[in-house]
């Protein structure tokens, strides 16, 4: 089955609220939303902030995603784009006192229960720990590309290893993921 096939089942086992389903596709495309929003926004802590955020307002609103205007990892990372861009905007008019309120009050809106953040931050350790078991040099690719957004030609180059061999180990990495 294709990926975009796989999404289609995940996302409507999701909209039956099962949460296995969440954790599925967070851990498939967390790394690109982090990667993104970090892209945009420059700030770790604001871009772990903001996956989460796309994440939780998946779960509570699953049926906002349309399958029939596009696959859902393009849906997924243009919600991802888009509140980035709403952070960005909000910082650049926090010296104006009703942007600051409205923005306040938009975080308020979106910001997850107690329960779900410590859920959140258990899949991030399960996470962390499954790349803490791969060899450094497949660790090192993933991180650079997942966690510092970089693509697998800037690895190669940063890395000073061939294309090829920065491939490699990006698929060997997410297999033994």
């Amino acid at each position: 089955m294709t990926r975009v096939g796989e999404d289609f089942l995940l996302v409507g086992r999701l909209v039956g609220r099962d949460a296995t389903a969440l954790a599925a596709l967070y851990d498939r495309y967390s790394g690109p939303v982090y990667s993104l929003a970090f892209r945009i926004v420059r700030d770790p802590s604001t871009a772990e902030e903001i996956t989460q955020d796309v994440f939780l307002k998946f779960w509570r609103q699953p049926d906002r995603f349309d399958p029939a205007r596009g696959a859902f990892a393009s849906w997924l990372l243009r919600s991802a784009h888009n509140r980035a861009i709403d952070v960005i905007r909000a910082q650049r008019a926090s010296n104006h006192a009703a942007d600051v309120e409205l923005a306040l009050l938009e975080v308020r809106d979106e910001s997850p229960l107690p329960e779900e953040r410590a859920w959140l931050r258990e899949e991030r350790t399960l996470v962390r720990d499954a790349l803490g078991q791969l060899p450094e040099n497949q660790r090192t690719v993933l991180e650079l590309a997942y966690f510092g957004g970089f693509t697998q030609w800037q690895i190669a180059e940063r890395t000073r290893e061939p294309l090829g061999t920065i491939k490699t180990r990006t698929r060997l990495a997410l297999m033994k993921l």
